[in-house]
């Protein structure tokens, strides 16, 4: 007797960046499988991850097998929609689109465990039993304030809104009640932060009240510690509250009831490398998807955001007191204009007045931070006598001095070389170092302090120095002065911080850049942030080259309002997100002139085929990158789908980027 093989095909995303397609690949099995199955499949000599989209008809060529199929729950199918979405909306290849969702490769070892002795994959409780612990956890916080009521009241009539909360207003404490919440439902929660370094500190207090149901994942964690949080997420059959970066947000949880995007309005929540995706509008779309509530809470909302809110009448939440009213709630704020050099009799960078400040905090066994948004030791290397400058030889920009390896360092590119101890140009030895960055004040600190115990923290930090691994030190006030970057500016409660020192508040507000002040708004707001929250009385010495900048002035008194009229006013006179979308387009070339001309031939192009309105050619800020030189257009359309047809139709030989957070 004879038995026919019966052979079922499935379209399969494939995990690989080296799948520049746009639909998903046939393969064939010999098994039923269902949507969300994830599986190995051979791709050219290559075995890879994927997840199948659905069945299919047989193709009329000749298809590979499935090679594995993993005993695993699908894919949620509300992920399988998301990618779909992500794929059209912000173009990408199906390749990359789908690493946002599938892991890279499971261990054995991994695998093993997660049947083994997955706590959360253990025998249903009952919900009584359940959330007993929670109630219990949650009463022990403090009493909501009458605000706090107020604002979860207000919550629970939409579920999309902005929670526009000062700091100290208890914006945690809401998401740790609006997790409770959709817990109780039987449903999980995200909780997305900007940084790595704020993961610590907001697992923290989530753990404190659901325990083992809350899974950390970023990509500053072990493959192995991913994989676990991975299969965690897929396998857990109760609720769980999933903490994390912008790639939380694609966590396989199958019942999804909230997602919060704390300090929503930060440019690391916008995806740099394909697909260049906005977290907040595919959070959106996530939760229009799962019917989820939606939160985006921030001190200094994004004025795209809070516009659009005012636009489709949705609600804006305000917080404007602190959680916990303490005799210490106000900040003395004491303003040193920079260009007064006999202010600084004692360090080139630190004024008297923020000196005192530190000497008055270590006096009384308290915190300092120093906080200055520039890396290295010098970010200016040039020659007094003949005025050479230290740049990058692929990039034109200038090489940041690092003293602690004794090199000059490219943050563009990465190139370094060692520090000369002469002029290569002219031989003489005067070299001068300009231009402080933290590893710069580092030390200056440390020869004012000397008996004082100093950690710096920013981008340079290797694994061990980062801060999410000194936060328990940090917040037991075991580090008298951090000096650090915007890593210290955002989220940070830490109780015995009571002096802040912003050595120069001008970094970012002249740069060439439609986004400059709310950017400079923001950070100034957000730094300040870091004191006066009850805890002990705050000071804050602020070193400006322009004390009296009306952003400056707007950020200290904290009015966001006044700022927000003036900002939303200028973008809409010189048309600016909100009032359109936009799209960069970089050409790199060979020569300048090679650059400008394919930008010249690309813009008339756009102009002769579509309804926007093109901007440029202009060099690029970074006017060389790796030794090629960019020139760029600034496309802006009132249609988004014209924008998608550029990016449908543009040469290969160019790059772009959607909705960017700048034009730099």
């Amino acid at each position: 007797m004879f038995y026919t093989l019966t052979m079922y095909y499935y379209f399969v995303w494939v995990r690989s960046s080296r799948y520049h397609g746009k639909d998903p690949l046939t393969y064939s099995s010999e098994q039923r499988l269902a949507s969300g199955s994830i599986v190995e499949v051979g791709m050219q000599k290559d075995t890879v991850m994927g997840v199948i989209s659905g069945p299919t008809g047989k193709p009329r060529f000749k298809t590979k097998a499935i090679e594995r199929v993993f005993d695993l729950p699908p894919v949620p199918a509300h992920l399988l929609k998301l990618m779909s979405w992500i794929k059209d909306y912000y173009p990408a290849p199906l390749g990359i689109v789908t690493q946002q969702v599938v892991p890279a490769h499971f261990s054995e070892k991994q695998l093993k465990r997660s049947e083994d002795d997955n706590s959360l994959t253990a025998t249903r409780r009952p919900s009584a039993e359940l959330f007993v612990p929670i109630v219990e956890a949650l009463s022990r916080l403090p009493p909501l304030t009458e605000q706090q009521v107020a604002a979860l009241a207000g919550m629970e009539e939409r579920n999309s809104y902005i929670l526009h909360g000062t700091t100290g207003s208890g914006k945690t404490r809401l998401y740790i009640e609006l997790a409770a919440k959709q817990l109780e439902a039987d449903k999980s929660a995200i909780i997305l932060t900007p940084e790595i370094s704020l993961t610590s500190q907001l697992a923290e207090n989530f753990r404190k009240i659901f325990g083992e149901r809350v899974i950390v994942v970023h990509s500053g964690q072990t493959p192995a510690e991913r994989q676990k949080a991975w299969l965690d997420a897929l396998l857990a059959t109760e609720p769980v509250v999933i903490i994390g970066p912008r790639s939380a947000l694609f966590s396989p949880v199958q019942k999804l009831g909230l997602i919060v995007l704390d300090e929503a309005h930060e440019t690391a929540y916008k995806q740099e490398q394909a697909p260049q995706y906005q977290t907040g509008r595919v959070a959106a779309y996530l939760a229009f998807l799962t019917r989820a509530s939606l939160v985006l809470g921030s001190a200094t909302p994004s004025v795209s955001d809070y516009y659009i809110a005012e636009a489709k009448q949705k609600p804006i939440i305000k917080l404007d007191k602190l959680a916990q009213e303490h005799d210490y709630a106000n900040v003395s704020v004491k303003m040193v204009d920079r260009k007064d050099f006999s202010l600084f009799n004692r360090s080139p960078f630190l004024s008297q007045d923020m000196i005192k400040a530190v000497e008055t905090a270590l006096a009384r066994g308290e915190q300092s931070l120093l906080y200055l948004n520039r890396r290295g030791t010098a970010r200016l290397v040039m020659c007094e006598n003949c005025g050479w400058q230290a740049t990058c030889p692929h990039c034109d920009v200038p090489l940041t001095y690092h003293g602690d390896t004794h090199t000059l360092r490219c943050h563009s590119c990465d190139f370094k070389q060692p520090t000369p101890s002469a002029c290569p140009d002219c031989g003489h030895a005067s070299v001068l170092f300009k231009t402080a960055g933290t590893k710069a004040i580092f030390d200056e600190v440390q020869r004012l302090f000397p008996n004082a115990r100093v950690m710096r923290f920013d981008t340079d930090n290797n694994k061990s120095e980062r801060f999410e691994q000194h936060f328990e030190a940090v917040h037991k006030g075991e580090v008298d002065i951090l000096v650090g970057t915007q890593l210290l500016a955002k989220g940070l409660d830490l109780p015995k911080l009571s002096t802040l020192g912003i050595l120069l508040a001008d970094t970012s507000l002249y740069m060439p850049d439609f986004s400059a002040q709310e950017r400079t708004f923001q950070l100034i707001s957000q730094v300040l942030g870091r004191i006066g929250r009850g805890h002990v009385a705050g000071t804050a010495v602020i070193q400006s080259y322009h004390p009296d900048h009306p952003v400056l002035i707007d950020a200290i008194s904290g009015d966001y309002a006044k700022f927000y009229s003036r900002e939303i006013a200028d973008r809409k006179l010189f048309l600016f997100p909100p009032f359109c979308y936009m799209l960069k387009l970089t050409a790199r070339r060979a020569s300048a002139k090679a650059a400008e001309s394919a930008a010249e031939k690309l813009r008339d192009e756009i102009q002769g085929h579509y309804k926007v309105r093109v901007e440029g050619p202009a060099p690029a800020f970074y006017e060389r990158f790796q030794g090629k030189h960019q020139w760029q257009l600034v496309v802006k359309a009132m249609d988004r789908s014209e924008l998608l047809r550029i990016i449908d139709h543009l040469p290969a030989n160019w790059s772009y980027d959607i909705d960017p957070v700048d034009l730099l």
